[in-house]
């Protein structure tokens, strides 16, 4: 399945009032510094976006006749993209998804029906034309498979006239796919985030390859799919950990480890074998919930351990203790996100945010050009009133990012700002 999986999409916003220095974005507005996709985004037409790089932005079209097909006041259906090199148990993960008797009812939306599932097809939906659009299959378990051909908004479209069947959708990637830009399409479109949100992105990684995989050749300046697939993740299997114990020693496993969160100091690594995790590790998480951020506040609570040797994709982090402006963090997301410095990617960033004037604390989330910032709870008596940002990206310069967002201060002291350890 993963070898024949077709991609996914680029998106191109050929909207007349889109801006053109800001691709896909068009406005920032309430609650304070949420990104906002326009109204008219009617609809998504999807073709390689998991191959655009993050400088170029995603791109939208909209055809304006995208109907709703949701109940209003209805819970979104939670997302999670799943992803993972070639041969890593990604297909593993999603057979067992989809034959255990684990009690939930889960909607996988697949690139293509694989013989390792051993599923066979109940029924094909056929779109305009007669074009097939994708297959679906009811399972003993209680779960729905589909297979994307096109477009896996169309799919999910599709699944959502069909909600009482599910409770919970996947999305598995090709295994050479970036899940940063499917990512982007599902956490901020206005059109989508009434129907489902995007949970979490789960990356599958083979133990036993996955340092080879990591420093396989590559072209100048260019990083591998196993770096963002590293880097954009909440969690990471590390799967096949049997055969690793077989072949190698703890160092090796610890060496995993140290290279994992080089990459991405935040995620949260689960061992398996055969993918047979918890689901409680890999559903439900609401690691794209600014409002749910009590795991967040854990995380940002705890010193970054920025590892220290030269890799073009890391973590950085830094912290300031005194009150920032929001309208200066705004600009100054701007600039960073819209216009990086030479050679600079960033792939994805958290924070915790203390806001002048402000009683609440307010949380920052990016990916890629997009980024939210909005209050969460009030701050507490004890609690440790600071900013705390964490960058997650290719060819960062920490004390020059630092520097600048200490011009976001209300009183710029250049010694406020402090390293992440």
């Amino acid at each position: 399945m993963d070898d024949e999986a077709p991609t996914a999409v680029p998106l191109t916003d050929s909207s007349p009032s889109s801006s053109p220095e800001i691709p896909f974005l068009v406005s920032i507005s309430e609650p304070e510094g949420a990104l906002r996709i326009p109204e008219e985004a009617a609809a998504i037409e999807i073709s390689e976006v998991e191959n655009a790089e993050p400088g170029e932005g995603p791109q939208l079209s909209f055809n304006g006749n995208r109907s709703n097909v949701y109940d209003e006041g209805q819970d979104p259906v939670g997302i999670t993209i799943i992803t993972g090199y070639l041969g890593s148990g990604k297909s593993t993960l999603v057979n067992y998804i989809l034959k255990e008797q684990h009690g939930r009812r889960i909607a996988v939306i697949l690139n293509e029906f694989g013989e390792e599932l051993g599923v066979e097809r109940a029924m094909i939906t056929e779109g305009p034309q007669g074009s097939l659009v994708e297959e679906w299959v009811d399972l003993p378990n209680g779960c729905v498979c589909c297979s994307v051909k096109h477009s896996f908004v169309q799919a999910i479209e599709q699944l959502m006239e069909r909600k009482d069947r599910f409770d919970y959708i996947l999305l598995e990637t090709t295994g050479l796919a970036n899940p940063g830009p499917v990512a982007s399409v599902l956490w901020l479109d206005d059109q989508l985030e009434a129907s489902v949100r995007l949970d979490s992105i789960i990356t599958v990684v083979d133990g036993r390859n996955f340092l080879r995989q990591l420093h396989e050749p590559r072209e100048a300046g260019s990083v591998t799919e196993a770096y963002l697939q590293i880097a954009y993740a909440d969690v990471v299997i590390l799967n096949k950990m049997d055969l690793v114990k077989e072949s190698s020693d703890e160092r090796d496993v610890d060496q995993i480890h140290r290279e994992i969160r080089s990459i991405n100091a935040l995620v949260k690594i689960v061992h398996s074998e055969r993918c047979r995790v918890d689901l409680g590790e890999v559903l439900d998480r609401k690691a794209f919930d600014i409002k749910h951020s009590a795991h967040l506040e854990v995380l940002l609570a705890k010193p970054v351990d920025e590892n220290v040797h030269d890799s073009a994709v890391k973590t950085i982090s830094f912290m300031v203790n005194e009150p920032v402006d929001l309208e200066r963090v705004n600009d100054w997301l701007g600039n960073l996100l819209w216009e990086p410095s030479e050679g600079v990617e960033i792939y994805r960033m958290k924070g915790v945010l203390d806001i002048h004037g402000s009683d609440e604390m307010h949380m920052l989330q990016a990916v890629r050009e997009l980024y939210e910032v909005v209050p969460t709870r009030e701050w507490r008596e004890g609690d440790k009133r600071v900013n705390h940002i964490v960058v997650i990206g290719k060819n960062l310069r920490k004390d020059e990012m630092a520097e600048t967002f200490s011009k976001c201060l209300v009183c710029p002291n250049p010694g406020d700002v402090a390293g992440g350890k």
